[in-house]
């Protein structure tokens, strides 16, 4: 467990709130714009806020065991492909992350393959070839777990020294919504059929075996998967994956940094909930790019009481839908920073 991590400057929110407030605009006109420029502003402790010219993504690849038994309409195979496809820049998130000037970096966390040909620094933090499938055996032994949870915590660093305003969290591995779904029914004291979605988009056949599997992995973990009283990194140790404990520690470390997150889907919801359980308070660093269609994304944003930028329907992954939220973040900035102040444009009556 990490000390409590200090909310954004509450002077600041109110300055910025106040700042709003004046703005020539009818009051509450800009929605959730304006509440989004009031929560970067106080994340950055500025009044207005400063552009977000730096926006950075890390993807964190890695391969699952359950891939192997019947969870998701792709194959295994599919995961060191899209990390190539990542480096080509020609992935799904890649194109909207050209149309938006965000900076991706594709990390090799757990990947089953040797990626021979990928540039070395693809594979600088990996700590294994796959993860255990969490129904029958953990994850990762807890040496593992310590080194993808400092991995990530180094990435974060990295990234921030570079010049990250804002971090986002992205994600590639056949299968990893299912040991999302089990850390998330963890983190709640849930079932697994009231987590568990379709993934990928498997039929109902698949999605019976999915939910069966992932409260078998519930019940084998046992009290470890108990957060309430037991050890977050533990229970990551039995249910999760070397990319999704990375995962963890990245949020933990922009949160301890003082740098803002924008979520993606269930995979960076379910690590979030993990970050804020090692790292209270750590989530009021946070705020979620979209709505995907994982019942347990839901449930999770729930918990951490935040509400999506977007609801688009998206279940690509990659930290695509946090992508496609940036724009909008910028719009925030921009309102709160440019648009004239009513007392400006209304000056004092004579004699006042």
């Amino acid at each position: 467990m990490s000390a409590a991590v200090p909310p954004p400057d509450p002077d600041v929110r109110s300055a910025a709130a106040e700042r709003l407030a004046g703005l020539a605009t009818p009051a509450g006109a800009l929605g959730r714009l304006g509440d989004l420029g009031v929560w970067i502003a106080s994340t950055q402790g500025a009044v207005p806020p400063r552009p977000l010219d730096d926006v950075r993504l890390v993807i964190f690849a890695g391969d699952h065991g359950v891939a192997l038994h019947g969870v998701s309409a792709y194959p295994p195979a599919i995961t060191p492909a899209m990390v190539r496809t990542f480096v080509l820049g020609k992935a799904g998130v890649s194109a909207l992350a050209a149309a938006h000037g965000v900076h991706v970096r594709v990390l090799d966390i757990g990947v089953d393959d040797d990626l021979a040909g990928v540039p070395a620094e693809v594979q600088t933090h990996k700590v294994r070839r796959g993860s255990g499938a969490i129904h029958l055996e953990d994850a990762l032994t807890a040496e593992e777990t310590a080194r993808a949870y400092e991995a990530g915590r180094t990435v974060a660093r990295e990234e921030i020294a570079a010049g990250a305003q804002l971090l986002l969290s992205g994600d590639m591995g056949i299968g990893n919504t299912t040991p999302a779904a089990a850390m998330v029914a963890a983190a709640l004291g849930l079932p697994a059929a009231d987590v568990t979605g379709r993934g990928t988009g498997v039929d109902d056949d698949a999605l019976l075996r999915k939910q069966a599997l992932v409260q078998q992995a519930l019940d084998r973990a046992g009290g470890r998967a108990d957060l309430h009283t037991g050890d977050p990194l533990d229970a990551l140790t039995a249910l999760s994956s070397a990319d999704l404990v990375a995962t963890v520690g990245y949020l933990v470390q922009a949160a301890e940094s003082g740098v803002p997150v924008l979520l993606d889907g269930l995979m960076s919801v379910a690590c979030a909930l993990y970050a804020d359980r090692i790292a209270p308070g750590a989530s009021a660093w946070f705020a979620a790019g979209h709505r995907s269609t994982e019942p347990a994304q839901a449930l999770a944003l729930e918990k951490l009481g935040l509400e999506p930028v977007l609801d688009l329907g998206l279940r690509l992954g990659e930290g695509s839908g946090a992508v496609a939220a940036v724009p909008v973040l910028r719009s925030a900035v921009a309102l709160l920073r440019d648009v004239a102040l009513l007392a400006d444009l209304m000056p004092p009556a004579p004699g006042q």
